[in-house]
């Protein structure tokens, strides 16, 4: 018996009902892509196991880099509102009122200095993306393959979301200086909360912004993820053809 099959298949007696189906499935294709014979399927262009890994290690690369690339450039966040970062929920109506008073250019000088933030930290993300993806075994390559539409971005939250957390926090409290957020928020607090009759706002900006800057972080890297799946076009080597059309046909 193969290998990886095996491997599978002991795995299975840990999962629900539901992960079991889904791991023997994956377990039939590792059997049937390592096997020695020359069917009519291999013949046909069925990837091996050493390329499936291949193949989604470079599909991921291409993604996370693009994605780290996108969000780190100016206006990467600010100019992006499927992740712009704006005032913490908590504190939304800092913003309004003093919108409300006159004073609305402080309220966007928070928005600005937030997402300037987030953008500085983004260069950060790419090398624990690399290093995610040279960790990953070919059970984690497989799963992905011939997971959900978002299975990669799954996999980088579970293994990257702490160590984005580390680095992305004193990138950012270091940015929130620089680009003057903590004094405009500062401001900002503290005009609203001279206002007679309202409750004080304190929020961690540091906190606060680094996981939105994650959240975008996974949000540009799902994108990125549907482009490979869903987007011929964007299958740039023969080997993404390859791989990712084996994984059409097995949908």
């Amino acid at each position: 018996m193969n290998k990886s099959f095996l491997y599978l298949a002991l795995a299975t007696g840990l999962l629900s009902t539901q992960q079991a189906q889904s791991q023997i499935k994956i377990g039939n294709i590792l059997k049937q892509v390592t096997g020695k014979n020359t069917s009519s399927t291999a013949a046909a262009g069925t990837p091996s196991v050493l390329e499936i890994g291949m193949g989604i290690k470079e599909a991921l690369e291409i993604g996370t880099s693009r994605g780290a690339d996108l969000l780190s450039a100016k206006d990467g966040f600010l100019g992006n509102m499927a992740v712009k970062i704006l005032f913490p929920p908590e504190a939304q109506k800092v913003e309004k009122t003093l919108h409300g008073i006159g004073m609305g250019k402080l309220a966007d000088n928070v928005i600005v200095s937030l997402n300037r933030a987030a953008e500085s930290a983004a260069k950060e993300a790419k090398p624990i993306f690399i290093s995610a993806i040279k960790q990953m075994t070919i059970t984690d390559a497989t799963n992905i393959l011939l997971g959900s539409k978002d299975a990669a971005t799954n996999y980088f939250k579970r293994v990257t979301t702490d160590q984005l957390m580390e680095k992305f926090k004193p990138v950012i409290t270091t940015n929130l200086a620089k680009v003057g957020a903590t004094k405009y928020w500062g401001d900002a607090a503290g005009q609203y909360n001279k206002i007679p009759l309202v409750k004080p706002v304190n929020t961690d900006l540091s906190d606060y912004v680094a996981q939105k800057a994650i959240e975008g972080m996974f949000i540009q890297v799902a994108q990125e993820e549907l482009k490979i799946r869903d987007n011929l076009g964007a299958r740039s080597s023969s080997l993404l053809q390859k791989v990712f059309g084996y994984a059409d046909k097995n949908k």
